[in-house]
């Protein structure tokens, strides 16, 4: 089956694997591995196979793609070119062999369909003049075999705009969809090239979500998902990762295996500083808890309270003081520190503060320079 005269009144311009070398690394722009993969940020379950058709797109128009910023003039002519009009599409074709190695028809079929088909919809965007453009489709559409051993299909302006126009981009290593035979270890890869140097820290239930997972416990999670992704990207990718769990969080930290983004002994400094990081905030938040509900403390009236106790060290060992102080003068005077509810127990708080202020050097210089929680 060949492109109707219809569709090819709409394709602007061809793009075609022409057998030269593939590249080592292709670029993801950030908007589209936003929209098409981490939907709201969570992973779709995109099939290996339909994997190596994303990642063959972005190798065949590698050499058009540009940072606006960069070449303004480029998106003057992308803009001139196809969106000036509704349905505009760009012509593909890729080797079947790329897409299924071993020569499965069904495999070049089964990838082609699912990109066909998933996120089918109406996609509307605005061009540089204002005019609303409309597209509808997949990320491709109309796959057709018009030579042997090459599959044909139309991509639309909407989706070709995010992988060629890429304000913000990631490297990611081609023969990692050839390497690595687990979708979810190349879609992990795709995020951790996102992640900040420094890591990042998410809950288990946000792990599981983002990846579509039903992980009961961390431990679970690092031993059985993230440790075989870590031997696949040590092995395979030019980054890897350190990774640690306590209690619900899960701590991951990029690490270089060819010179990206951090050593091994500096991303495990930084997992450790994260988490001693996390430690500290986690028993800021508990300690907080704590106060509020025994001594009914609300939102209105504890601003102050909680800004000093969260964000200054040397208050918070203040408070801590004076909260002792507090409990040892209830029971010498035989009443219940809980009898102090609310506001009255900040004010009980403040003046024990002001008394073990008064005890300090930096007293005799700044006589009122004790810190105000209410």
């Amino acid at each position: 089956m060949s492109l109707s005269e219809k569709d090819l009144r709409h394709v602007r311009k061809k793009f075609e694997d022409n057998g030269e070398k593939v590249p080592h690394k292709i670029r993801l722009g950030n908007q589209f591995v936003d929209d098409f993969i981490f939907d709201d940020h969570q992973a779709a379950d995109i099939p290996i196979n339909a994997l190596r058709v994303i990642f063959n797109i972005v190798a065949i128009i590698g050499n058009e793609q540009f940072r606006p910023e960069d070449r303004p003039k480029q998106l003057s002519l992308f803009n001139e070119e196809f969106e000036t009009e509704n349905n505009i599409f760009a012509s593909i074709k890729i080797r079947n062999s790329k897409i299924s190695p071993s020569g499965s028809t069904k495999q070049v079929v089964d990838a082609y369909e699912f990109l066909a088909k998933f996120k089918m919809g109406w996609y509307k965007s605005l061009n540089s003049k204002g005019k609303e453009i409309k597209t509808f489709g997949g990320l491709i559409s109309t796959p057709t075999y018009d030579q042997r051993g090459f599959t044909t299909f139309l991509i639309s302006s909407y989706w070709l705009k995010k992988l060629l126009v890429i304000p913000k981009y990631n490297y990611v290593l081609y023969h990692l969809v050839y390497n690595i035979r687990n979708n979810k270890h190349i879609i992990f890869a795709i995020w951790l090239s996102k992640i900040p140097e420094s890591g990042t820290m998410l809950k288990l239930s946000s792990f599981n979500k983002k990846f579509g997972l039903n992980y009961k416990n961390t431990k679970d999670f690092c031993f059985k998902f993230l440790k075989p992704i870590k031997i696949n990207l040590d092995k395979y990718n030019s980054f890897s990762f350190q990774y640690r769990y306590e209690r619900d969080s899960i701590f991951v930290v990029p690490i270089s295996i060819k010179g990206f983004p951090h050593t091994s002994e500096e991303a495990k400094k930084l997992l450790e500083s994260k988490q001693e990081n996390f430690n500290q905030s986690h028993k800021i938040n508990r300690r907080l808890i704590y106060l509020k509900k025994r001594y009914g403390l609300k939102k209105a009236e504890t601003t102050q309270f909680y800004h000093q106790y969260e964000n200054i060290p040397q208050t918070r060992e203040l408070i801590e003081k004076a909260f002792k102080e507090f409990i040892k003068n209830c029971r010498m005077k035989k009443i219940a520190s809980t009898d102090f509810q609310g506001q009255r127990f900040l004010i009980e708080i403040q003046e024990h503060i002001k008394q073990l202020y008064r005890n300090t050097k930096m007293s005799e210089l700044l006589p009122n320079g004790y810190p105000m929680i209410v």
